[in-house]
């Protein structure tokens, strides 16, 4: 899948405002004063007006309402294997974002016929792999169950179709720093929330521009090699930064197999991420048993005991 990112204008000497503003407007100024002069003023008049709503279109603008449903078009969809897609949503501009901060995430309706003939709306949350520095666009990765609600209408879906969505949602806003060291551990579709913070930490490394040093070790639980998600993404980032590091568990290992084997233990916790201390965080996601035996896991291991309902202040925080 293309990734369409487009960069925006950052100041007023960008390229998009010298090609699309500027140069436009001396020119019609030049023209208008070697035609007629007496033309001038009014020139002057409609330069300033084109200009600032050339300007003004450029913004950037953020869509998301946190109590309003908005509809967005289905654009394309990238399979990734007979149960896996990545489906990306039309923004209403090339200039639009979601508006989400990293590590928050969105709800998602769908009125869906029930067992007993009804029709009901269902919303469930999901966490974009994209980001606010994609534009235009937004990219869901979802998992569809033949019992699911969401997940199988989604599978359902034909390009032009539209999704209902509102945000953002959720405790977790990530900014640069937030603790020295983060422990993740995620299980099938639970990556999607960690991917987030994960590319937002490397974007902001001082390699970048940035100066986010945080580290980052990251257990991804899965049942057989084929169900890890975005695996080629992730080997990338780790390669990429030395600050990020991925373990991967599954409970049917292929032959060879040099990762975890087995469900997610608090040995592999204790040898794999960070001990319990000031300045760190666990973050789990995954199916509900998985994230429930994490947190009995973490509470062993002598980390803060996870609330019923995580905060951001929490050491053990579960999306």
């Amino acid at each position: 899948m293309a990734s369409h990112n487009q960069v925006k204008p950052v100041s007023f000497l960008s390229p998009q405002y010298i090609n699309g503003v500027y140069i436009p407007s001396g020119l019609l100024l030049v023209g208008c004063a070697i035609v007629k002069v007496e033309w001038l003023p009014y020139a002057v008049v409609l330069a300033l007006a084109l200009g600032t709503w050339k300007i003004y279109v450029n913004q950037t603008k953020k869509v998301l309402k946190p109590d309003v449903f908005q509809e967005f078009e289905l654009k394309e969809k990238t399979d990734l294997s007979h149960n896996v897609a990545i489906y990306r949503f039309n923004l209403p501009t090339s200039n639009s974002i979601l508006g989400l901060p990293i590590g928050q995430h969105i709800s998602v309706a769908a009125n869906i016929t029930q067992p007993d003939g009804q029709v009901k709306e269902v919303v469930r949350s999901y966490t974009p792999i994209s980001s606010d520095e994609n534009y235009g666009y937004f990219d869901l990765l979802i998992k569809s169950y033949p019992t699911g609600n969401i997940s199988k209408h989604m599978a359902q879906m034909k390009i032009g179709q539209t999704l209902k969505v509102k945000g953002p949602k959720g405790a977790m806003v990530y900014t640069p720093n937030l603790v020295k060291r983060f422990g993740m551990i995620a299980g099938g579709t639970g990556i999607t929330p960690m991917l987030q913070i994960i590319r937002a930490v490397i974007r902001g490394r001082p390699k970048n521009g940035g100066n986010d040093t945080t580290e980052v070790d990251l257990i991804f639980a899965n049942v057989n090699s084929e169900d890890i998600l975005l695996k080629e993404d992730l080997d990338a980032l780790a390669k990429e930064d030395n600050g990020f590091r991925v373990h991967y568990v599954l409970n049917n290992p292929p032959e060879k197999w040099e990762g975890g084997v087995g469900f997610v233990t608090p040995e592999m916790i204790k040898n794999n991420l960070p001990s319990p201390g000031p300045d760190m965080k666990i973050l789990i996601c995954g199916p509900p048993p998985m994230v429930s035996a994490m947190k009995k896991a973490a509470d062993s291991l002598g980390y803060e005991k996870p609330r019923p309902v995580s905060k951001l202040a929490d050491q053990v925080f579960c999306f």
